[in-house]
């Protein structure tokens, strides 16, 4: 669903002070967010992850911050929060939260490097691992079912066109 204007309430006025029909011509230059790149990106990024989330927030109790923290660990054992964080492309502090409620419930386990005492690595527990082995197919579905929305040749283009804007 497109996300809806935010209405101005009536009383404030433009910051030129100007009507709309009183502005030069280029004298502002609203981006239309509808059609802007990032805006598009982060609203198909948001919708499915929010669908996939959708299967896993109730049953598990676990966000999107905390599920992409799980399946990094689950590719990349022994990493430490900076690593993470590097990896997820992730706000540090929201991984650093996902990491202390997911340790807290026992899913990751935390513990020191052996060449490097003061290194903390993260670890898939054993809970952590009955977990990921439930949402990754279920994520992998939901990956499935949008990209069925595409024929063969455009999911070719689009893994082509997300490795070009990637590098």
């Amino acid at each position: 669903m497109p996300a809806s204007p935010i209405p101005k309430p009536a009383s404030v006025k433009p910051a030129t002070g100007k009507p709309p029909h009183a502005r030069k011509p280029g004298e502002h230059a609203p981006i239309e967010l509808e059609n802007f790149l990032p805006y598009r990106l982060s609203i198909l990024s948001n919708r499915v992850s929010q669908a996939i989330a959708d299967d896993y927030q109730q049953r598990y109790d676990i966000g999107v911050t905390e599920w992409r923290v799980m399946a990094v660990l689950a590719r990349f054992a022994g990493l430490s929060a900076r690593e993470v964080a590097e990896r997820t492309a992730m706000d540090k502090v929201a991984v650093s939260r996902a990491l202390s409620r997911l340790v807290d419930a026992g899913r990751v386990s935390r513990h020191t490097h052996d060449n490097d005492k003061r290194r903390s690595v993260l670890d898939l527990t054993e809970a952590g691992w009955a977990i990921h082995d439930v949402v990754a197919p279920m994520a992998r579905q939901r990956e499935r079912e949008v990209l069925a929305k595409l024929d063969e040749q455009e999911r070719l283009w689009l893994n082509r066109i997300l490795d070009k804007l990637q590098s």
